[in-house]
């Protein structure tokens, strides 16, 4: 498979990262893991990619051509740690039932890889495979109920599905006499028994707070799921400020929310849901998910039916040329990661210990994510 260029990202010039440089490595709480511990020189948020070599032009990750965006290096690259969790992964969902009869594509995929990736602060492989079972099952919710028909996916069911879905993450709590069909509803399903377990893994590590942060989250995810449907109900393509909205709901944020319970440390439920934290934390959930939508242009423009990306909106919109509107594309990202860099570092400054550690978190997050997407199966061509 081809493969963006390593650690080619531009080195971030803000004065307010440098600042918060010091503060990003997480003092008051334990040491952190051999694994994120900085090389010598700068160190924290936006100062990663100073530590590569100058930049130069990056060759095209893929057939679909993603440019040279402006994204932290992944931090740490562990082969054997990825291969254990994307092993143990795939034993999981055979378990489940999910993706039977597919699970090869689910291995070549390597979700295992990204977590460990995008959770460079931990070296448990069960604390990743525990986020990497509330990926998995969160992608199963999205391939089963809204795009793939061959498992069962219609649009007049989308919002049945999705409900019965979340309550296998916010249990239902019926009459007695009611409770046995119900239990025996939520086990005739796939996806709900993936959600389920994915939960009860995750509620090892996790406190209750934390639980209930990706509980809300899922539950914004599957709006977004059913705005998506209603889009290729009616054919509908919607303008680029709508879908960048939409993008903020239908994100990897899910999975971002989960940054301190895999590392080990519990961010304050009032910290994470300060507005300032917030529209740090959305936009860079945002420019993670265009990410995924440069990546994934090929494979969705070849698919059949109404399908979306921001390429494909902003072509529709300012009718320019595919490749302007991929450039203009991959612009909005690094306008958004610059946007989060800058005001996470002035967070960092004032914030708490846990703060500090989880926006460093989220800036990992954003290496790990571009990294794998340049190199999985799902998106490029082997």
């Amino acid at each position: 498979m081809s493969l963006l260029s390593r650690m080619t990202a531009p080195a971030a010039r803000h004065d307010a990262a440098r600042l918060a440089a010091a503060l990003l490595t997480h003092p008051g709480l334990p040491a952190a893991p051999r694994a994120l511990r900085p090389p010598t020189g700068p160190a924290g948020l936006g100062t990663s990619a100073a530590r590569v070599a100058p930049r130069k032009p990056a060759a095209p990750a893929s057939a679909s051509g993603v440019p040279e965006l402006y994204c932290p290096p992944a931090l740490r690259d562990d082969p054997a740690l990825g291969r254990e969790v994307n092993d143990r992964l795939v034993e999981w969902a055979a378990g489940t039932g999910i993706y039977a009869g597919r699970l090869d594509r689910v291995r070549a995929a390597d979700f295992g890889r990204l977590m460990m990736l995008a959770h460079p602060d931990t070296d448990d492989s069960d604390r990743l495979l525990a986020a990497g079972k509330c990926a998995l099952a969160e992608w199963a919710t999205d391939d089963y109920y809204c795009d793939d028909e061959t498992t069962g996916s219609r649009p007049e069911l989308l919002g049945s599905h999705l409900g019965l879905a979340y309550a296998a993450l916010d249990p239902a709590h019926l009459p007695a006499r009611y409770a046995p069909a119900w239990e025996k509803e939520m086990r005739s399903d796939p996806v709900r028994v993936a959600l389920r377990a994915a939960a009860g893994h995750l509620a090892r590590y996790a406190e209750p707070s934390q639980i209930a942060r990706l509980r809300h989250e899922v539950a914004v995810l599957f709006v977004g799921y059913e705005q998506e449907g209603s889009w290729r109900t009616r054919g509908h393509m919607p303008g680029v400020p709508e879908y960048l909205a939409h993008r903020q709901i239908n994100s990897f944020l899910p999975c971002i929310a989960l940054t301190d319970a895999v590392g080990g440390y519990v961010l304050s439920a009032g910290e994470y849901a300060d507005p300032r934290v917030r529209r740090a934390v959305t936009m860079a959930a945002t420019a993670s998910t265009l990410v995924n939508d440069l990546y994934s242009m090929t494979k969705e423009n070849d698919s059949p039916g109404v399908e979306f990306n921001l390429p494909l909106v902003i072509a529709a919109e300012e009718r320019c040329s595919p490749r302007e509107a991929i450039e203009r594309s991959a612009e909005i990202h690094d306008e958004l990661v610059r946007a989060f860099e800058a005001e996470a570092a002035a967070l960092a400054v004032t914030g708490s210990p846990q703060l500090r550690r989880f926006l460093a978190g989220v800036w990992a997050w954003l290496g790990g994510n571009r990294e794998w997407h340049s190199g999985s199966p799902r998106y490029n061509a082997a």
